[in-house]
C-alpha cells in the first residue's frame, strides 16, 4: 500500500474515532441527564451507559494502534511531543472528572 494512501486512511480513522467519542460522550451525558432526573431509570439505563464506555474504550486501542502504524512509518521519531503528553494528560484527567461525575 502506497505511503500516502496509507496515511489517508489513517486521517480517515483518526476522524471517525473522533467522531464516534463525541457520540458517545453526548449520550452518556444525556443517559446521565437522564438518572439524576429519574433515579428508577438507573437500572435500566446503567448498562447502556457501560456498553458506550466500551466503545469509547476500543477507540483507544484504536488510537493506540495507529500511533503505533504512524511510529513504524516514521522511525526517527518515537517520543512524545510536549504537546502529545499534554493531550493525553488532559484526556485522562477529563475522562477521570466525567467518570467521578457518573459515580457522584
Amino acid at each position: 500500500m502506497k505511503k500516502n494512501n496509507t496515511e489517508s486512511l489513517i486521517c480517515e480513522a483518526l476522524e471517525n474515532i473522533r467522531n464516534d467519542r463525541k457520540i458517545a460522550r453526548e449520550f452518556l451525558n444525556e443517559i446521565a441527564n437522564q438518572i439524576t432526573n429519574d433515579a428508577d431509570q438507573n437500572k435500566y439505563l446503567s448498562p447502556v451507559a457501560a456498553k458506550h464506555i466500551e466503545t469509547m474504550q476500543r477507540s483507544n486501542e484504536q488510537l493506540v494502534k495507529l500511533i503505533s502504524l504512524r511510529q513504524k512509518g516514521n522511525e526517527q521519531s518515537t517520543e512524545l511531543t510536549e504537546a502529545d503528553k499534554n493531550n493525553l494528560l488532559d484526556f485522562i484527567q477529563n475522562k477521570g472528572n466525567e467518570l467521578d461525575g457518573q459515580l457522584d
